[in-house]
């Protein structure tokens, strides 16, 4: 049984969903011009923030409010929101004045947007109030009721969304004894130390034919070829994102199941370290193994599976059965074979072999790694 001193330390983490809209025309009409508005408003108050050289939110609101909201019409708290959003952007870097997209991310707090049930919303435009039905799947609807915080207003390819931050209880994660290794790549996108493979070939061939595409559109040059380029602009990186969410998945549950915990190597910095051929830097550089270890991370932590990084370095050359680490072990991308004591087998089973093994005697290095990443 849990008491109640317990539940107080509880610990819970922020998730951000995305929810759309079903928008009237007329309601429309009114959220894009209190987004184009607000991002104007924006880009005023960053060219005061960058002469004066503050960051100060109530220092800036002194020199900028009464102003803005005349020339910009905006009600007020959307204009407090427009200066906190600067504030937030020129801090990141002082050098450089912000800037902001006409269609920009519009934040919304409990003063400017309300929930009426979960499936309506009632959000603040230059035009008065407006009441918006909410359309969002399962995965959503079982965390919608913990609601938190702001929400971002999303303009994307014509269609309103909103990112609605909700507050999830995380489970403690559990001591394993044991560790499922992964092994991360292009060919094979992910392989555990179980011996499945998640192969990555469908992937690299949609984006050779993407990469075709493109090309074929941009020679062109014609309206309509600029037209189906920004239509298909987004449409790999959804289906990579796609795939990536259910690998992870996958292994998380994996894991879970098993009562392991993940190994992953810590892959930071790996394209200023390697080097590869002309014809191979796209697929290299589109390679998205940071997006695949953030899926695999916050899904981990939802389900209680303690997830460590570990040092790669030699993980492929490494003779999981003597120790032997050299090059000739690994004469082929596809195959291992130990020059020392003959042990063979699919090279990247035998990587994610070494990286769960590595998780045990080098906790040190993936506690120090986790907690930077975070």
């Amino acid at each position: 049984m849990t008491s109640l001193n317990d539940s107080c330390y509880t610990k819970h983490m922020n998730l951000t969903l995305k929810v759309k809209l079903l928008t009237t025309p007329n309601q429309h009409d009114a959220l894009l011009e209190t987004i184009e508005r607000f991002n104007a408003a924006c880009n005023a108050i960053a060219e005061v923030a960058f002469r004066e050289r503050t960051a100060n939110k109530i220092r800036l609101q002194k020199l900028v409010y009464y102003d803005i909201r005349e020339r910009f019409e905006l009600p007020a708290q959307l204009t407090v929101r427009a200066i906190s959003k600067v504030c937030e952007a020129y801090k990141r870097d002082k050098k450089i004045k912000p800037s902001f997209r006409p269609h920009g991310a519009v934040v919304y707090d409990q003063r400017v947007l309300s929930w009426k049930g979960l499936d309506r919303v009632s959000i603040l435009s230059l035009s008065g109030r407006l009441i918006v039905p909410v359309v969002f799947g399962g995965y959503q609807e079982q965390r919608m009721k913990r609601i938190r915080g702001q929400c971002d207003l999303l303009y994307v390819d014509g269609v309103f969304y909103l990112a609605v931050c909700v507050d999830v209880p995380e489970p403690p994660p559990e001591n394993p004894e044991e560790w499922l290794g992964v092994d991360l790549g292009i060919k094979n996108i992910a392989t555990d130390s179980d011996g499945n493979n998640y192969s990555g070939s469908h992937i690299n061939n949609m984006r050779k034919r993407h990469a075709r595409l493109r090309a074929k559109l941009q020679s062109k040059g014609t309206k309509s070829a600029k037209r189906l380029l920004k239509k298909r602009r987004r449409k790999e990186s959804r289906f990579a994102r796609d795939v990536n969410h259910c690998i992870s998945k996958m292994l998380v549950a994996r894991a879970k199941g098993t009562g392991r915990g993940i190994a992953l190597e810590d892959l930071s910095g790996i394209r200023e370290r390697i080097t590869v051929r002309k014809a191979q830097r796209r697929i290299q550089h589109s390679w998205g193994f940071h997006q695949l270890r953030t899926f695999i991370e916050y899904k981990a932590r939802l389900a209680g599976v303690q997830v460590v990084l570990v040092d790669p370095k030699n993980t492929s050359r490494t003779c999981p059965e003597c120790g032997h680490v050299a090059k000739e072990n690994r004469k082929t991308r596809d195959d291992f074979k130990c020059v020392s004591c003959g042990f063979a087998g699919p090279a990247d089973t035998v990587a994610a072999i070494n990286i769960g093994r590595r998780a045990d005697v080098n906790q040190p290095y993936a506690a120090a790694t986790t907690a930077h990443s975070s």
